[in-house]
C-alpha cells in the first residue's frame, strides 16, 4: 500500500496507436516526460514504428501537441530494447490492440518491471477490468485499474476510471487527483460493465435514434436537424458524429455492445442497421474516406437517401410541429408537444428521448454510483448540454415516468422491461442542491470530498447546484466586482463574449481603484469562456462615422490609459485567462503583473484581420519585450517574430503557443484543468502581494529598431504585393503596424519611452479606423463574424 502524495516523474504509455500516442502527447503537453512503446519493426530502425506514430502527432488535426515543442518530451522504445525505461515511470498505461490476448502479451513482458509504488492502468473501453487484472501477477492488481481515455485525449473532458475488487483506494484518489490537476480532466468514476458509463448511454442514444430514424422513415439529415443544437447537443448531432468518429469504429463499438451484453433488455437493438452495414461494406466509413452519410463535393454537403441509394444534397430543416414544440420554456411543455403531436419528426424525438430515459434508469444502479455521474459522462463525453436524469427531472419526474409506462404498456417502447421500482416513488428527485440519487445506498450522494475538488470554486454544476458567488463589492450593466471574504478581489466582466466597451474600461478603472483601497490584490476572471473577444467595435462605428476624430481618439486614449492602470496599479492585478482572449482582452493580460492561462486559451492580437493594428498598448509592450530580449543589441530579431504574428493576425493554439509566440511571458503560469484557473490566479495574486509587490517604474530607455527595421519590413511587404500574396489595404495597415513596432522612422537604436510608444499606437490605430476600407472591414465582420479581404 502506498503513503503519502503520489507524483508522476514520468510516464510510459504501451502502444502507440492512435490514442495511445495522443495520449503520450498530452502527457507531455502537461510537462510529464513519457516513454512510447512500440513493437520493434522487423527490418531497419527498431524503433521504426514507434518514430512513425511520434512524427504523425504533428500532422494531425485537431492537433495533440500544444506546442510543437513537447515533441521532445516523448522518448521512442520498443518491447525488445527498452523495458528497463518501465521501471523509471509513476504511472503506465496501457493502450495497445481491443484484444485480450495482445494485451496478456505486453503485461507479460512489462508486469515484472513495474516499481513499487507504480500505478498501471488500462486504457481500453471494450474489455474487462478485472479479466485483465487477473491476468497479472497478485502483487500488481492492487496497484491496476481502467482509464479510459475520450477521443482526442487532449481536447475530450471526460476520462472514466474503472476499478476492480483488487484496486486499492487510494490508487483510484491519486489517479483521480493526478488526471484532474496534471492533465485537466473531468473524471467520473464508473463500474466495470462494457463500454463503462459515457459510451453505454452515449452509443445506446445513438442506437435509438438509428432505429428510430428507420421506423419513422426520415432522412440522416433531418435527424442530424432534430438532434443537435435545437436539443442542446453538438452540430455534429447524429449522423454526422457517426461519420467523424468512422462508421467502421461506430460497427465495431455495436458490436461489441451485442457481443458483451447478451442479457440487456434491449440486446436485439445491438445491430447494425442493414444500411450501416452497407457503408462499411463499401469501405465508405466516414469522414476519413471522404464519404458515409454525408459526401462533400466542393463546398456543397450531400447526403445518402435510403430510397434512391444515392446522395442528394443535404439541408432539411425541422417540422413546424417540433420548432413549436421546442420553443416551449419548460422541458415539461416541449416533451408534452411532441408525445402530442400527430408529426412523424415530433414522434421521432419523443420517442428518443423516452427510450433514452428508459434506458438510463434500468441501467443506473449497473453501471455508475450515482446518476450525476451518468448525467456526466455523456455531457463530456458526447457534449451534451444536459444530461439524460437532468431533462427527465426538469420535465416533471411523475409525469415523464407515467408517459414511458403508458407507452410501454402499448407496446411503442424498444424494450419493456419495467422502470426499477426507485424511479417510482412519487417524491423522486434524482439531484438536488445536496447530491445525487445513488440506487446503491438509496439515498442522495454529495460530491466527491477529495482535496483535488476544493480547488474548484465553481465546478460544472449538475441540475440543482449552484455554488458560493461570492460578496459583491459593486456591479453594474458592465462589469462586477466580488470577493469569497478573503483579500483578494475578483472583477468579472457581463458583456456579451465579454467584449471590451466605455462600460467595462469604466469598470476596470472603478473596480482597481476600490482594490487599491480595499483589498491586496486583484484578480480578472470571467464566469465563463470567453476571457474576452477583444475591444467592442460597435461602441465605436458610431463614433467614426460620424468623423468625430478627436472624440474617437479620446476613447482610444482611455483604452490605453486602461491597460497602462492595470500594469500600474499600486496592488498586484493577475488575469486568469481560458478560452479565446483576443485584442484588447489580450492587451489587458499583457498588462498585467502576471496572466494565469488555462491550457486551452487561444490568445492572440488581431486587430489586422479588420484593418487596424492593436492600439491597446499591446504593441507599445511589444516593443518593451523586444528591447528587453535583444541578443547583442539586435531589437529587429526580436521585432520580426512578433510583426510577422500581429501582422497575419496570428492567434495561439494554446497557452504554451502563446508562450512560443511571447504573447504569455516565460513566468507566466499555465493550467491544466480549467475549473482550477480561479484558485490558482488567487494563490498567485497573494503570493505577489504577499512578496511586497510594486509596480514596474515606467521606462525611458527603451531600445528600438528604428528606420532600418522599417525599411526591412517595408521591402517583404512590397514583395509580397507584387507577388499578389497580400491587397494594398493589408500592406497599408502591416507598414503601420511595423512603424510602431520599430518605434517609428528615427534612427536604428534610439531610445524611446511608452509614451511615445502608445502615442505612435493611437496615432496609426485611429488614421486606420477613419479608412473607407478598414470600415468597409469593420462592418463585414460586425455583420457575418467573418474577416473581409478588400
Amino acid at each position: 500500500m502506498s503513503t503519502g502524495k503520489f507524483h508522476v516523474r514520468k510516464a510510459a504509455v504501451l502502444g502507440a496507436g492512435v490514442m495511445g500516442a495522443q495520449i503520450a502527447a498530452h502527457l507531455s503537453n502537461a510537462g510529464i516526460p513519457t516513454v512510447l512503446f512500440e513493437l520493434a519493426a522487423k527490418e531497419g530502425d527498431p524503433n521504426g514504428l514507434v518514430n512513425k506514430a511520434i512524427a504523425n502527432l504533428s500532422k494531425l488535426s485537431p492537433a495533440p501537441l500544444a506546442d510543437k515543442s513537447v515533441l521532445a518530451g516523448i522518448t521512442p522504445a520498443n518491447y525488445d530494447q527498452h523495458l528497463d525505461l518501465i521501471g523509471e515511470c509513476d504511472l503506465i498505461i496501457e493502450a495497445v490492440a481491443e484484444r485480450m490476448d495482445i494485451k496478456k502479451a505486453v503485461y507479460d513482458k512489462v508486469e515484472n518491471r513495474v516499481k513499487e509504488g507504480a500505478i498501471f492502468a488500462s486504457n481500453t473501453s471494450g474489455l474487462s477490468i478485472t479479466t485483465l487484472a487477473e491476468s497479472l501477477p497478485e502483487a500488481l492488481r492492487e496497484r491496476f485499474c481502467g482509464v479510459h481515455f475520450f477521443n482526442p485525449p487532449r481536447y475530450m473532458y471526460l476520462v472514466e476510471i474503472i476499478p476492480t475488487q483488487y484496486t486499492g483506494a487510494w490508487v483510484m484518489d491519486s489517479l483521480e487527483s493526478f488526471l484532474t490537476t496534471a492533465l485537466g480532466k473531468g473524471v467520473v468514476r464508473a463500474k466495470d460493465t462494457p463500454n463503462f458509463i459515457g459510451n453505454r448511454i452515449g452509443v445506446f442514444s445513438m442506437l435509438s435514434c438509428m432505429y428510430h430514424t428507420e421506423h419513422y422513415g426520415l432522412g440522416f439529415d433531418v435527424v442530424d436537424a432534430l438532434t443537435g443544437p435545437l436539443i442542446g447537443r453538438p452540430k455534429s448531432a447524429t449522423y454526422r458524429t457517426a461519420d467523424v468518429v468512422g462508421l467502421d469504429t461506430m460497427g465495431h463499438v455495436i458490436r461489441t455492445m451485442d457481443e458483451q451484453l447478451p442479457n440487456d433488455p434491449w440486446h436485439q437493438f445491438f445491430q447494425k442497421p442493414s444500411w450501416l452495414a452497407k457503408l462499411i461494406e463499401a469501405g465508405s466509413l466516414g469522414q476519413k474516406t471522404g464519404k458515409g452519410f454525408y459526401e462533400k463535393r466542393g463546398k456543397e454537403i450531400f447526403v445518402l437517401d435510403l430510397e434512391s441509394g444515392d446522395y442528394r444534397p443535404s439541408g432539411k430543416e425541422p417540422s413546424a410541429a417540433v420548432e413549436g414544440a421546442l420553443r416551449q420554456k419548460t422541458w415539461g411543455e416541449r416533451l408534452a408537444k411532441l408525445r402530442g403531436s400527430d408529426d412523424a419528426q415530433a414522434q421521432f424525438m419523443w420517442s428518443c428521448f423516452r427510450d433514452l430515459f428508459h434506458y438510463s434508469a434500468v441501467h443506473l444502479a449497473d453501471i455508475a454510483d450515482t446518476a450525476r455521474d451518468v448525467d456526466l459522462a455523456v455531457r463530456w463525453g458526447y457534449g451534451w448540454k444536459e444530461g439524460p436524469f437532468e431533462i427527465w427531472q426538469q420535465a416533471g419526474w411523475a409525469q415523464v415516468t407515467q408517459w414511458i409506462e403508458e407507452d410501454m404498456a402499448a407496446g411503442k417502447t424498444m424494450a419493456n422491461v419495467p422502470l426499477p421500482a426507485w424511479v417510482k416513488q412519487a417524491d423522486r428527485v434524482v439531484h438536488t442542491a445536496d447530491g445525487s440519487y445513488s440506487p446503491a445506498a438509496d439515498a442522495i450522494q454529495p460530491r466527491s470530498q477529495l482535496p483535488v475538488y476544493q480547488r474548484q470554486a465553481f465546478p460544472d454544476p449538475v441540475l440543482g447546484e449552484s455554488f458560493d458567488q461570492g460578496s459583491t463589492v459593486f456591479e453594474d450593466d458592465s462589469v462586477r466586482l466580488w470577493s469569497h471574504g478573503d483579500d483578494v478581489a475578483v472583477l468579472s466582466f457581463k458583456t456579451k463574449m465579454n467584449t471590451i466597451g466605455p462600460g467595462v474600461i469604466d469598470g476596470i478603472h472603478k473596480a482597481i481603484d476600490k482594490a487599491e483601497r480595499d483589498f491586496a490584490a486583484m484578480v480578472i476572471w470571467q464566469t465563463r469562456e470567453p476571457f474576452s473577444a477583444g475591444a467592442d467595435l460597435s461602441a465605436a462605428i458610431p463614433i467614426v462615422a460620424a468623423g468625430k476624430i478627436d472624440e474617437f481618439k479620446a476613447f482610444i486614449a482611455r483604452f490605453q490609459g486602461t491597460s497602462m492602470r492595470i500594469k500600474h496599479s499600486a496592488v498586484p492585478v493577475v488575469a486568469a485567462v481560458r478560452g479565446l482572449c483576443l485584442g484588447g482582452g489580450c492587451e489587458f493580460q499583457m498588462h498585467s503583473a502576471k496572466t494565469v492561462a488555462a491550457l486551452e486559451s487561444y490568445i492572440g492580437l488581431v486587430e489586422a484581420g479588420v484593418g487596424l493594428l492593436p492600439g491597446g498598448g499591446g504593441l507599445k509592450e511589444i516593443v518593451l519585450r523586444s528591447s528587453r530580449d535583444a541578443i547583442n543589441g539586435d531589437v529587429f530579431g526580436q521585432v520580426q517574430t512578433y510583426f510577422e504574428t500581429v501582422a497575419m493576425a496570428k492567434v495561439a493554439t494554446s497557452a504554451l503557443e502563446a508562450k512560443a509566440s511571447k504573447l504569455l511571458r516565460p513566468t507566466d503560469t499555465v493550467v491544466y484543468n480549467s475549473f482550477e484557473l480561479l484558485h490558482v490566479a488567487r494563490a498567485e495574486a497573494r503570493a505577489l502581494a504577499e512578496a511586497g509587490y510594486r509596480p514596474p517604474m515606467p521606462l525611458a530607455n527603451i531600445k528600438v529598431a528604428g528606420d532600418v527595421g522599417v525599411a526591412n519590413i517595408r521591402t517583404v511587404l512590397t514583395n509580397m504585393l507584387e507577388g499578389r500574396f497580400v491587397s494594398e489595404h493589408d500592406v497599408e495597415v502591416a507598414r503601420r503596424i511595423a512603424l510602431v513596432l520599430c518605434g517609428g522612422d528615427i534612427e536604428r537604436g534610439s531610445e524611446v519611452d511608452e509614451e511615445w510608444l502608445l502615442h505612435l499606437e493611437r496615432e496609426n490605430f485611429v488614421e486606420l479606423a477613419m479608412m473607407p476600407k478598414t470600415q468597409e472591414r469593420i462592418a463585414h465582420t460586425l455583420r457575418t463574424g467573418k474577416p473581409l479581404r478588400n
